[in-house]
């Protein structure tokens, strides 16, 4: 959710409106640490820290700190159970600050940042309760919302991360499969990249967290792809997606290879490749059949479903090994209860 362009959006419109955040989320919540929702003056919401009785109650919250009109910035510490007869067991602190037209400027500027579709970190004081101007931090920082105390000022300082981490997806094909997984990708941290040699096969309009490339050659765009980028091979020629294929194991940069396909398209894909000088270790990161193989509908629908969720399996467990590997995230503390 583009947070930043729902507030500027709002306070426009109605002068005021909150802004919910799960501050800190422990053991089993509806939602991680990051997650947001706008909540407007006239009753309305956009985006979802979970849903249920936790969100109906941070709703409520947010509507009585908006009937005051004035800036302010309030902590919550829930314990599901014991709190809101929630059977999830786990404890979470909800952050809710009201924004007035006085931050209407600056909504509008990190509106503009936002629609980057990249990750971006914000600093802020907090004095007697209201956040301060928002800076643009120069460097991503792994807290999602840090509030600590300086110790040179004597006040509180908050960091936040906006924005979401995309994996960036190389997608080759606009047929109907193409067609499906666009749309089915279009609500997840995904940045797509459609190849295509037909230009007149791409509709009209796509997804925003879609970008359209029309080329004679489309696996020469595999050059421009970034390390860890997922490459999918759905084009109209199998001749067109074993050469894909070929090209982006022998880079050996890529996070997933993927070619649509069956157990027998695989068994001549693996003879071609070899015949092409690619060993059995490489040829072994060529994923096909791809997506969710239990599901045995043929339809475009079905399939772009199952790949999706493929997709975003394997997204996440890379996304948390790379966290492994850098030592994880930082501690988040939390103060003025």
């Amino acid at each position: 959710m583009k947070v930043w362009g729902h507030i500027a959006d709002c306070l426009k419109r109605n002068g005021a409106c909150a802004l919910v955040t799960v501050a800190r989320a422990d053991g089993s919540t509806p939602r991680e640490d990051g997650a947001r929702m706008v909540v407007t003056a006239g009753g309305g919401f956009y985006g979802t820290i979970g849903g249920g009785t936790l969100e109906f109650e941070a709703i409520r919250r947010a509507h009585k700190a908006l009937r005051d009109g004035v800036a302010s910035l309030e902590l919550h510490n829930v314990s599901l159970g014991p709190d809101l007869g929630q059977c999830c067991g786990g404890r979470t602190q909800i952050a809710i600050e009201v924004l007035t037209t006085s931050s209407l400027e600056m909504a509008q500027t990190l509106s503009l940042r936002e629609n980057d579709g990249t990750r971006f970190s914000t600093e802020a004081s907090v004095v007697n309760g209201v956040v301060q101007t928002r800076d643009l931090l120069p460097d991503v920082s792994t807290n999602r919302f840090f509030l600590q105390l300086d110790q040179k000022t004597g006040k509180q300082l908050l960091i936040e991360q906006f924005g979401s981490k995309r994996r960036e997806l190389y997608l080759f094909g606009a047929g109907h499969v193409g067609k499906a997984v666009v749309l089915a990708l279009a609500p997840l941290p995904f940045s797509v990249t459609w190849i295509d040699s037909r230009a007149d096969q791409f509709p009209a309009a796509v997804p925003g967290n879609v970008r359209k490339v029309s080329t004679p050659d489309p696996a020469v765009c595999l050059e421009q792809a970034p390390d860890g980028a997922f490459v999918l091979a759905m084009t109209h020629s199998h001749a067109l997606d074993e050469d894909i294929m070929a090209r982006a194991l022998l880079q050996q940069r890529f996070a997933y290879c993927g070619v649509i396909g069956s157990k027998t398209k695989r068994a001549r894909f693996l003879k071609r490749l070899k015949a092409r000088g690619l060993n059995d270790t490489l040829t072994a990161n060529m994923v096909c059949p791809v997506g969710v193989t239990s599901v045995k509908s043929k339809q475009p629908a079905a399939i772009a479903a199952g790949i999706a969720v493929d997709l975003l399996v394997r997204d996440e467990a890379g996304n948390h090994q790379q966290a492994a590997a850098g030592g994880g995230l930082a501690q988040k503390l939390t103060l003025g209860q």
